[in-house]
């Protein structure tokens, strides 16, 4: 199992996903038009996360290439059942019951809700 990743590679995670593969050079132009960072702690961090096997590198090129090591999915669920361990005892209620007491669902979210309730229900009989 590859370790939890720190908010920080989440966050370069999450761009990985979307784009597929980037720079550093690109992933610092996006973290840092949202808030300040410096290239070197996004050339580190990466190389961190590719220690931990969370991303790989093409070294082909003079700039490297970083793409997501795993899908979008499998760090989702990771994360999920972590927090539901950690936070909620193990109570898939108590987390949804949280998760939807933070803010406000829209009509969509609680349909799709409802949809997967209903297939997982269906799934299990």
């Amino acid at each position: 199992m590859l370790p939890r990743p720190t908010d920080a590679e989440l966050e370069l995670l999450t761009i990985l996903w979307s784009r597929g593969e980037a720079t550093v050079r690109d992933l610092h132009e996006i973290v840092a038009a949202r808030k300040p960072t410096q290239y070197t702690t996004i050339l580190k961090t990466l190389q961190i996360m590719a220690e931990k096997g969370l991303v790989v590198r093409n070294q082909e090129q003079r700039a490297h290439i970083y793409e997501a090591a795993i899908p979008r999915e499998s760090t989702q669920q990771q994360l999920a059942g972590d927090l539901l361990e950690r936070a909620f005892q193990g109570s898939a209620a108590l987390l949804m019951q949280g998760a939807l007491s933070a803010r406000r669902a829209s009509e969509a979210d609680l349909a799709e809700i409802r949809r997967m309730l209903d297939s997982y229900e269906g799934q299990n009989k």
